[in-house]
């Protein structure tokens, strides 16, 4: 899940996880020249023209697989800059990547996968993509290689992984689990931007390729140390200070090119790239806050656009010439997510039932969901998205009723029972963004009216890797988590953090932690069974209600518009985002 942060291993999102240069203008670049040869001569080469999206926030590492850096800025760039085995289709549900590689399942017990990396398969430096690439994967994300050497969003399912027996240079390999893992194909394996290229970390670590492989399979934390710490925070980028191309080779069709601060990063076709070739030679990324995107759509500043909406904005966007727009359901969805540091007052289960009394979950829902998407209602559960199936068995489980309706008296009674009337709550979230600065404005009068002062603790650097929730540095957190159809996508959000700081707490921003919920989370992760699913589900959110570990608001409404000259853009519900299939976007 990323934060949007829009999130991998579940993910977050806070500014709508989670995760270059000046853009062009996207309806000044025509039809361009397709400069592809004669009929049966091979694949085309890309299009001579440049298609601009845009997102609210800029990216800021190459790697988006890290505890601290995993988040839609860095995952909508960089999906199909670094490939892999599999990646969320356009349902939002795990498809195979073939140009990759292919895989089976060859036993149930003990589960074990076969994966083959297709044999043209190099990074654009020209090193092949092997053996040192997967090991890189296995260390980095089972934290079976030292306490803490690699930062990871979330060890789910990895861990299950024995250390994969292949040799240098192998395209070969196997992943042996020591346990059953329902979403092996997906959260198991290396799918889009978990692959990392190893012979830059070895070297970064002072280690050759040899070496590298040697000390992951024998676990030595010394010797990983220097590359460890490499892969953490050496692919951390400063604004418009673009990594040397040596340090950010492509596995995908397009590769990094070019970063202006503060505007735009432009993708640039990979012309090493052993698959079928993007359809058009450049893809840029303006940099745009959500009040201001339908602005730059309207005025040919960019093409394609996924801002936050609201009712407002829709009609901007349906009134306009020339705008295809798609709206939908999504796996995104808005919350609040309590501070459980031993420093913070909500530690405390009675502030917490009193704040989450005086939320007025409904009066949201009706002023901001409602007047586009007239079915809306609050949304009582964390973990099923309202349009799944289970979702009605998951809410009857987990027995909210108390909290369905705002009960000001009984917030305004415990709070006083703790001694903590006027208590300042600092509510933090990413901003600009208008719809989460009216939820706050919403909470602060309703809560207000029970005795808590709210703070609107809005910041541009909310989701930076030393911003507030990070750092834990809020009482109360809004944001989103954009995650998929997996069970196992949330895990991390919901399991006791290996430590309360930024690398150690994974999704769980939090830093909750109950023993019981580990356990039926781990049970979860391991059954096939959906009716069975959603009974564990429905009692993990029983849990979390009766803990009051995050206030659950509303799913998010989905709504994408781009230039009606545009061919092949397909919106994802998942936490993949509309870039999904960029290099596949094309212009009439």
């Amino acid at each position: 899940m990323r934060t949007n942060r829009r999130r991998s291993r579940l993910l977050g999102l806070g500014a709508g996880v989670a995760l270059f240069l000046a853009a062009a203008c996207g309806g000044g670049g025509g039809g361009g020249d397709d400069t592809g040869g004669d009929e049966g001569a091979g694949p085309k080469a890309p299009a001579a023209v440049t298609i601009t999206h845009t997102f609210e926030q800029e990216i800021d590492a190459y790697n988006g697989n890290t505890a601290e850096n995993n988040a839609s800025k860095n995952n909508i760039v960089l999906q199909r800059v670094l490939t892999g085995f599999w990646y969320f289709d356009d349902k939002g549900e795990v498809a195979p990547n073939t140009e990759f590689g292919t895989y089976e399942k060859t036993s149930d017990d003990p589960l074990t996968i076969e994966y083959s990396i297709n044999p043209k398969a190099t990074w654009s430096d020209g090193t092949p993509i092997d053996c040192d690439d997967i090991l890189l994967f296995w260390a980095a994300n089972s934290g079976k290689v030292g306490k803490d050497l690699f930062s990871t969003s979330g060890t789910t399912g990895v861990e299950l992984i024995e250390v994969p027996d292949c040799a240098a240079g192998d395209k070969d390999f196997t992943f042996r689990y020591s346990e059953p893992f329902a979403d092996w194909e997906g959260q198991g394996g290396p799918g889009a931007a978990d692959l990392m290229p190893a012979h830059v970390v070895a070297e970064q670590g002072g280690l050759s390729e040899q070496e590298f492989i040697d000390a992951v399979k024998s676990q030595d934390d010394k010797a990983l140390a220097k590359a460890a710490e490499f892969y953490n925070s050496g692919w951390v980028m400063e604004p418009g200070k673009l990594a040397e191309e040596s340090l950010i080779p492509s596995s995908g069709p397009y590769k990094l090119s070019k970063w202006d601060a503060g505007q735009s990063i432009t993708l640039t076709a990979n012309d090493k790239y052993w698959g079928d070739p993007p359809a058009v030679k450049n893809v840029v990324i303006r940099f745009i806050v959500q009040d201001e995107q339908v602005q730059a759509l309207q005025n040919g500043e960019v093409n394609i656009i996924e801002p936050q909406t609201n009712p407002d904005l829709l009609n901007q966007l349906e009134s306009a010439q020339g705008v295809k727009v798609e709206t939908g359901t999504q796996y995104l969805y808005d919350h609040l997510d309590f501070n459980f540091n031993k420093n913070n007052p909500f530690s405390d289960r009675k502030l917490r039932e009193a704040f989450t009394k005086c939320v007025p979950r409904k009066l949201i829902v009706d002023n901001l969901i409602k007047p586009e998407q007239a079915d809306a209602e609050p949304m009582d559960v964390r973990n099923v998205a309202p349009f799944d199936p289970r979702y009605e068995a998951v809410v009857e489980a987990a027995q909210m009723d108390a909290y369905a309706e705002p009960d000001i008296e009984g917030a305004k009674a415990l709070l006083a029972e703790t001694g903590n009337e006027g208590m300042e709550v600092k509510l933090g979230y990413n901003t600009p963004n208008p719809r989460r600065t009216q939820v706050v404005e919403l909470i602060a009068d309703s809560c207000g009216k029970a005795g808590f002062k709210v703070v609107d603790a809005g910041a541009e650097n909310f989701f930076e890797a030393d911003g507030d929730l990070a750092t834990n540095r809020f009482d109360v957190a809004l944001f989103g988590w954009a995650g998929s159809s997996l069970v196992s996508g949330w895990a991390s959000t919901f399991t006791t953090p290996t430590a309360c700081t930024p690398s150690g707490k994974g999704n769980n921003n939090g830093c909750y932690s109950n023993p019981e919920v580990d356990k039926l989370i781990k049970e979860l992760n391991a059954t096939l069974d959906s009716e069975e699913q959603a009974r564990l589900i429905g009692e993990v959110e029983r849990i979390l209600w009766e803990d009051l570990v995050t206030i659950p608001l509303y799913s998010q409404p989905a709504l994408s518009a781009w230039t009606d000259t545009l061919t092949n853009i397909k919106p994802n519900p998942s936490q993949a985002s509309i870039t999904w299939n960029m290099d596949e976007w094309s212009m009439s």
